[in-house]
């Protein structure tokens, strides 16, 4: 398929309007008909028909949109990942992370990458949806979940960490240690929203699952963990076992351990399109020898 044809059909399908989207190219109106028509005569069906409000898709042109907008970030994640093939990871890596993870989670694994590959910056951003942001954006999603990614994303298990209730000592003194589920509606509830996940369904060891009504609901996890260090409440979160620079190690502990609570996998996904990119697979080596661990 050639991309100038491509890319003409959706700059079209974005602005609405032959004109607009020729103007976004820096093109002609004819250059632009020209090269959607030649996509057209090359699919073999109609993608665009013009209507008395502007420009719609046909059914054809729906699905090649779809797969299109992936199939230009694949190629210009792709095309700047080339720039930069060298003997050793150089210039600058794109990683996204799920919202409020705790920041000193990441700490000691950035200052591993310095330390292996000084020539090697980090442009880590935030996120609710990881999977979600565009490709040619990204170089690695972090993100949570049992599943292996649909789309372009080639996805590995590189940690499993305990999700699970915690509380600081203070609030339990003041409110009460809860011994069942029944005790624990009657408490602040602080909870975890994941992406697709539904915030009021809570886990038990058991594999089944109780309805909550949270007092907050957050994608920051570090929000969470925070407010209980607070003494606001109970919060449902990852990383249960995970210490609180600046707090003392018993200040945050364990809720109902032995009844709510599982297991949640960490993983690494990279756009398909940079899987056999040195820097990328270099770096992935890196961080599963640091976890392994973990």
């Amino acid at each position: 398929m050639d991309l100038e044809e491509l890319r003409a059909f959706l700059d079209v399908v974005e602005t609405g309007s032959f004109l607009a989207a020729a103007e976004s190219l820096g093109v002609s109106r004819t250059t632009l008909r020209r090269r959607v028509e030649a996509l057209e005569a090359r699919v073999g069906v109609p993608l665009l028909k013009s209507t008395p409000h502007g420009i719609l898709l046909t059914e054809a042109g729906d699905a090649l949109a779809q797969r299109g907008r992936v199939m230009m970030q694949e190629t210009s994640a792709l095309l700047a990942s080339l720039r930069e093939v060298g003997q050793d990871p150089s210039g600058v890596l794109r990683v996204v992370m799920p919202v409020g993870l705790p920041p000193h989670l990441v700490a000691p694994l950035f200052g591993l990458l310095r330390a292996s590959y000084p020539r090697l910056s980090v442009h880590a951003r935030a996120s609710d949806d990881p999977l979600g942001e565009p490709l040619d954006n990204v170089d690695m999603a972090v993100h949570f979940g049992e599943d292996t990614p649909r789309g372009p994303w080639l996805s590995q298990v590189v940690l499993r960490v305990r999700e699970g209730l915690i509380a600081s000592k203070d609030y339990l003194q003041q409110k009460g240690t809860p011994s069942s589920l029944q005790e624990l509606q009657r408490h602040e509830l602080f909870s975890w929203e994941t992406p697709g996940g539904d915030p009021r369904s809570w886990p038990t060891l058991r594999g089944t699952v109780f309805t909550v009504q949270p007092a907050l609901i957050s994608a920051d996890i570090h929000l969470i963990r925070t407010c209980c260090i607070a003494g606001l409440g109970i919060g449902l979160v990852p990383t249960v076992e995970l210490p609180d620079p600046g707090s003392p190690a018993d200040l945050l502990v364990p809720v109902l351990p032995d009844l709510v609570g599982r297991e949640r996998p960490v993983r690494i996904s990279v756009p398909e399109a940079l899987s056999e990119i040195p820097k990328i697979k270099q770096v992935l080596t890196h961080i599963r020898q640091f976890l392994a661990p973990l």
